[in-house]
């Protein structure tokens, strides 16, 4: 396994500047945001596509550095209702367009959550039982057949004709893939080109168990973020891990994004490694810091100094 960097920490910088500091901390690929929510600091889609002067120099950056993208990210809600939907959909459709010209052959990106019906304005996680009340069976069956699995496909296809060999997706809270199962129902239903990135941290928000996890994963895992999350002693204990307070609030929630190694130990993550690498997995390991109790610079120091302690290469 080898360390890459999720780039939009270093929102900051320019383009080059990013690339020069990436590669001070002796990483040499990375993630870079083409479409979804993000502002895509490094990545101007729509520019690269049009121009294909821009392309060239924009891989003439990469290449004189001996930097390679790893994997191009659109996460977003493609499968949300009205505008928001149609314009994360177009904009994972363009980072397809972009990754094939680019030679990228991984993408990573969100399932997308659709309303709980077709007269829905905004998105609907069923997060609780299906069971009662008896109208929930029913959002699933719509949000599933109707919608995900149909978009999907589709998508599937367009990333096919550009050459595309894995999209990752991650598995979040308020997605429609949120879990281990989930994911593997969307790829049997859809196409064996879905994987997981398995991001260790929003399992562990939610209680589950990332090592696990991967075991059940076995050939589905196509990405990896190192990525930790504390659950907070005292607090969860009381309110448990649903929590709405915005991730700002460290001191209150009952969980946080940290550093790596500041979440789960260090004989935590080199298990992670160990069974991930058992279980098949070789491939980059893209660090994604978002600890908002240190500076930015902390967190990457830290991270990196503990993932380089446990992956295994």
């Amino acid at each position: 396994m080898k360390l890459a960097l999720c780039t939009d920490v270093l929102a900051n910088l320019s383009f080059g500047e990013m690339l020069d500091r990436v590669k001070s901390y002796g990483i040499y690929g990375v993630e870079m945001t083409a479409g979804g929510w993000s502002p895509c600091p490094h990545v101007p889609t729509d520019e690269l596509l049009a121009s294909a002067e821009k392309l060239a120099a924009f891989r003439h950056e990469l290449e004189r550095r001996d930097m390679e993208i790893v994997a191009l990210n659109c996460s977003g809600n493609p499968l949300a209702p009205g505008e928001l939907g149609e314009r994360h959909s177009n904009s994972s459709y363009k980072t397809i367009e972009l990754a094939a010209r680019l030679g990228v052959k991984k993408i990573v990106m969100m399932s997308g959550l659709p309303g709980g019906g077709p007269e829905d304005k905004i998105p609907n996680w069923i997060a609780s039982t299906v069971s009662w009340p008896d109208y929930m069976p029913g959002v699933l069956a719509y949000q599933w057949e109707e919608v995900a699995i149909p978009w999907w496909k589709k998508f599937v296809q367009h990333a096919r004709r550009h050459g595309i060999e894995k999209i990752a997706i991650e598995a979040f809270p308020s997605q429609l893939v949120y879990n281990a199962s989930t994911l593997l129902k969307l790829r049997s239903a859809v196409d064996e080109m879905i994987g997981i990135n398995l991001d260790p941290s929003h399992l562990i928000a939610m209680g589950a168990d990332p090592i696990a996890a991967a075991r059940k994963l076995e050939g589905a895992v196509f990405h990896v973020h190192g990525k930790d999350a504390r659950i907070e002693r005292g607090l969860a204990d009381i309110d448990g891990l649903m929590e709405t307070q915005p991730v700002t609030e460290t001191k209150s929630r009952t969980w946080n994004y940290v550093a790596v190694g500041c979440g789960k130990d260090l004989l935590w993550w080199k298990e992670f490694f160990s069974v991930l690498r058992m279980t098949g997995y070789n491939d980059y390991v893209a660090l994604e810091m978002e600890d908002l109790t240190m500076s930015v610079e902390a967190g990457l120091q830290t991270s990196i100094e503990a993932l380089n302690a446990s992956i295994s290469r």
